[in-house]
């Protein structure tokens, strides 16, 4: 198993090379097909009768997701993807990843930060995203250096059926890992889901897709979010992988605590599943 489409979201923020070329390392490492897609919103500027504002207002819009996308081929070009395309999508951003989401087997964006102009636009993408397409979405902090992330992975493991998915989702890039860490917090509170043996049958699971693992029980009055940031510092994690709790966004994308933490604060990409 491993990834052969990922989707990279492209814009104008100050984010976007670092997010781009992580998604190339990941294109390149897995032999993958890099899809850039970057959008112009112009859906948000369409009346309910169809009307629309002025031409010039669309153009700049094309135009400048077009420059965001000459930027991702310049990088993906000098690191030498080997299959890549770029896309421009006339919908907002959360419509067009999570519909095209579907068709990848990962999506790369990256944590909102509010000092950019369009943040606010865009404030939930991460969740979004992650809530409506069914595909693993790896964040990366809107602060920070990365490269060569994966190879050392801590996983948060509660034995959830969202944690499930993050693993499965993760398997690509932990079977590529030199160390993979479980963390399990507080297990005697959730003896029913983890058995006699905290750990074991994930271990296992892992085992036998030849993923070298340790378990990492800890129990702690922290709340589960710093807690895993702070193992996560501890060990050298290069990578998160956690479920990602939360309901469809009816009204609000209304996320667990945990998730919302992470996302809030986190210190590496993290890759999140639902």
């Amino acid at each position: 198993m491993s990834y052969k489409t990922i989707l990279v979201y492209v814009d104008q923020s100050r984010r976007s090379a670092e997010r781009i070329k992580l998604a190339a390392e990941i294109a390149i490492a897995h032999d993958a097909h890099l899809i850039g897609v970057a959008v112009t919103g112009i859906s948000r500027f369409i009346y309910p009768d169809g009307m629309v504002f002025v031409t010039s207002v669309i153009d700049t819009l094309r135009q400048r997701a077009q420059h965001s996308l000459d930027h991702f081929e310049e990088i993906v070009k000098k690191m030498g993807v080997n299959s890549y395309e770029r896309r421009v999508s006339e919908d907002d951003a959360q419509g067009a990843l999570a519909l095209q989401a579907r068709y990848s087997d990962l999506v790369v964006v990256s944590q909102m930060d509010l000092n950019e102009p369009d943040a606010v636009d865009i404030s939930d993408l991460p969740e979004y995203v992650m809530l409506n397409s069914s595909r693993p979405v790896l964040v990366v902090p809107y602060a920070g250096k990365f490269s060569n992330t994966g190879s050392n992975i801590l996983v948060a493991w509660d034995g959830s059926m969202e944690a499930t998915h993050a693993v499965a989702n993760a398997l690509p890039m932990l079977k590529r890992a030199e160390k993979v860490t479980i963390a399990i917090f507080n297990p005697s509170q959730r003896f029913a889901t983890h058995g006699e043996q905290p750990g074991a049958d994930i271990g296992l699971y892992l085992a036998r897709h030849g993923v070298k693992i340790e378990i990492e029980e800890e129990n702690t009055e922290l709340d589960v979010g710093n807690a895993l940031l702070s193992l996560a510092a501890d060990k050298g994690a290069d990578l998160l992988v956690m479920g990602g709790y939360g309901h469809s966004r009816f009204r609000e994308v209304l996320l667990g605590g945990v998730t919302s933490l992470i996302l809030n604060t986190m210190t590496l990409p993290v890759l999140l599943s639902h």
